[in-house]
């Protein structure tokens, strides 16, 4: 292979990613356009991420509909408009970065974000050089991309079936869960998916047959410990040493949107978490309870997704239990229509079963929710708003009517 081919494996090739914004397909995008595509894209909305794409000059076009490029642009649409907009799943474009660099991808219903970012962090810090693809911003690499000449590291999505195109020569596995109601019909689909995939990848990590590691990692939580675990034990297979793994991995803060501390004001301290599954939340919430000293916790949470909620509200109420006062927003649709009687007061109703008598408030706008928590906290008390939504606006506006 040419040296030019090896640096630029797209190069000719033009590309059209129909939800640039999003965290995939902008990540997607960079490396394209670092590995020689020319690449442009639409999306519907603003996003934080598309900052970064167009700082790489890619054009992006913001409009409720997309113009639709000529046939000579291969189009790739991302999971929220797949139906809506013609071309190519998202999964085809990430399969085939995956094949042209080795990789490491990380899969799992929780913890992907974080334990592929844990992997790209080690190997940047070693010198190593990674590309990676992530689903979240890390400041301490520079965003959620980037096309490094070492090993490429992705996040393997299984909301769309989309990990099971994936054929890296390494895999990680984190945990299996039923998560997404509206592609799996039962936790065994899932566990089938998974394993089919696993079969064809060479070296494979279980994190759930690893014990969590004793070290002083930055990142608080049971959860995080396993994560680093499944991490070291990739790097390991990767021909990186464990001691030199272990001396950086400690250093590593995370992504943005997990465990991220937004400020404190007036002795409160607000912290947003990206959690969306039961599992997730009480994950977090564990965490929290190890920062919260002899102050309280406070939790104001968004669900996401009709379907979701519907079939998990009592287990979001079950893992909301372990907070000291709860507020629900209405639930964040995202890519899914409205579904009768199904909103977060299902969350609420089912709190109020699981604990009678703890301090609740069915707020459904951001608003509603920021002055129940404003009246409610006192000076050293933690607040986390969490979802994977846009409750994440809550955060500053709870600290600035503190201030």
């Amino acid at each position: 292979m040419s040296e030019a081919r090896e640096t630029a494996p797209l190069r000719g090739r033009a590309i059209w990613l129909a939800g640039i914004g999003g965290a995939g397909m902008s990540a997607y995008g960079l490396i394209a356009k670092a590995w020689g595509a020319d690449v442009s894209g639409w999306d519907k909305a603003e996003t934080p991420y598309l900052a970064g794409v167009r700082a790489a000059g890619i054009p992006v076009e913001i409009a409720p509909e997309p113009t639709l490029p000529g046939p000579k642009l291969e189009r790739y649409i991302s999971t929220a408009f797949a139906g809506r907009v013609e071309g190519r799943p998202r999964a085809d474009l990430l399969a085939e970065l995956v094949s042209l660099r080795k990789s490491i991808v990380v899969s799992g219903a929780h913890g992907k974000t974080t334990t592929s970012g844990m992997i790209a962090f080690c190997l940047d810090r070693l010198g190593l050089d990674p590309a990676f693809i992530v689903g979240g911003e890390i400041a301490q690499l520079g965003g959620n991309a980037r096309a490094g000449s070492g090993w490429l590291v992705v996040e393997g999505d299984e909301s769309d079936r989309s990990v099971a195109a994936l054929r890296p020569e390494i895999a990680v596995l984190l945990n299996v869960d039923l998560d997404h109601h509206t592609t799996y019909a039962s936790l065994a689909e899932v566990e089938r998916l998974f394993e089919d995939w696993l079969a064809e990848v060479p070296k494979v990590v279980r994190a759930e047959e690893l014990e969590p590691v004793d070290l002083p990692l930055a990142l608080p939580g049971e959860h995080n410990r396993l994560n680093a675990a499944a991490a070291l034990a990739a790097l390991e297979l990767a021909g990186v040493e464990r001691a030199a793994a272990e001396r950086v991995i400690v250093e590593y803060r995370g992504a943005s949107r997990r465990f991220e501390a937004r400020g404190e004001a007036r002795g409160v301290r607000v912290f947003d978490d990206y959690a969306h599954h039961p599992a997730e939340v009480a994950a977090t919430l564990a965490a929290a309870r190890e920062r919260v000293g002899e102050g309280r916790l406070a939790v104001f949470f968004q669900p996401h997704l009709y379907s979701r909620t519907r079939y998990l509200a009592r287990e979001f109420a079950r893992s909301l239990a372990a907070a000291d006062a709860v507020c629900v927003a209405e639930i964040y649709a995202a890519r899914e229509d409205p579904v009768a009687g199904v909103s977060g007061k299902l969350v609420i109703d089912a709190l109020a079963e699981t604990r009678p008598g703890m301090p609740l408030a069915w707020t459904p706008a951001l608003e509603d929710g920021v002055r129940f928590l404003a009246g409610w906290v006192r000076a050293g008390d933690l607040v986390f708003t969490i979802g994977a939504g846009d409750v994440d606006r809550a955060g500053p506006m709870l600290l600035e009517a503190l201030a």
